[in-house]
């Protein structure tokens, strides 16, 4: 048995694979950074190198 401890962003749109450790939670849900997490408010992505998530 193994134990997951990374998992994709939450966040239709990133493509960003997050530590379960570092992430930030919301719904139960793993997500990169606030902007994914609060469903991108001002239209901003992540900012993360070659991830262009925006929803």
């Amino acid at each position: 048995m193994s134990t997951v401890t990374q998992m994709k962003c939450a966040c239709d749109t990133c493509l960003c694979i997050v530590s379960l450790s570092d992430a930030i939670m919301k719904d139960e849900k793993p997500y990169c950074c606030d902007a994914c997490a609060n469903g991108h408010p001002q239209g901003q992505g992540c900012g993360h190198t070659g991830c262009g998530c925006d929803a």
